[in-house]
Parts: C-alpha cells; structure tokens; sequence
C-alpha cells in the first residue's frame, strides 16, 4: 500500500467517525474511497478526509446529506481545473454562500438553545440551594 492512501480504520481515527458511519456515507454516495486494495479494503486519500471532515462539520448543524452532497458538489466544482465561465463561477460561489448563510443562523439557533438551558440549569441549581436550605433549617 502506498504512503497516500489509509485504511478505514486510520481514517475513522483521523475523522472520529465511526466505520459504520463512513460506511453509511459511501453508501449514499457522499464519499467514495479513491482506491481499493488488492485485499479489497477500502484506500481513502488526503482529499476523501477533507470531504468527511466537511460532513462532519455539517451534520451537528442539521444539514442533510442532499444540502451536503450538494456544498460537496458546489466546492470540489469551484476547486477543479475544469475552466468554468463566470456565470457558472458566480452560480457556485452563490450556492456556497448559501451554506454560509445557512450555517452562520443554524450557529445562532444553537446559541440561544445553549442560553436557555444554561438558564435552565442556573434555575435547577437555585430550586436545589433552596430546598437544601429550608431541609437544613430548624423547625
């Protein structure tokens, strides 16, 4: 096996994905390993882990794989050799400031849920100090 190309399981550590997830998202065409070995093991690059880390990135935010494949297909279109006109260019660089948009309010959307159950939790540990309060005081 050549230097370039890992394994699942070194690209699983790499990612923190799991091998059923990696798996899963081959299966659904978001990520195709470049190689196979003569073993028939899957060989993933340098550029396959940089597609994996975008759908990790993504998923905690509620993307899903259709928007992903689509900011995938987006991206690696923009990044190839192939000349592009600069409608086709600017059609792009549209869809993936879409998907900066998206995530900059799907960021905000968690912030405040973040807020609110940190609110919550001050609240529990007030309603805890309270009852510990009056458990302790005399009669």
């Amino acid at each position: 096996m050549d230097d370039k190309h890992m394994q699942i399981g070194e690209v699983a550590a790499r990612t923190e994905l799991s091998l059923r997830t990696i798996r899963h998202y081959e299966e659904t065409g978001l990520v195709i390993p470049s190689a196979r070995s003569q073993g028939g093991f899957r060989l993933y690059t340098e550029a396959d882990i940089a597609r994996l880390m975008v759908i990790r990135r993504m998923k905690p935010l509620g993307f899903t794989l259709d928007e992903m494949r689509d900011l995938l297909d987006a991206t690696e279109r923009l990044d190839s050799n192939e000349p592009t006109d600069t409608g086709e260019r600017e059609a792009l660089l549209e869809r993936i400031r879409t998907y900066e948009q998206a995530a900059a309010q799907k960021i905000e959307d968690l912030r405040v849920q973040l807020a609110r159950a940190e609110d919550f939790a001050v609240t529990l540990r007030a309603r805890l100090g309270t009852a510990r309060h009056q458990q302790s005081a005399p009669a």
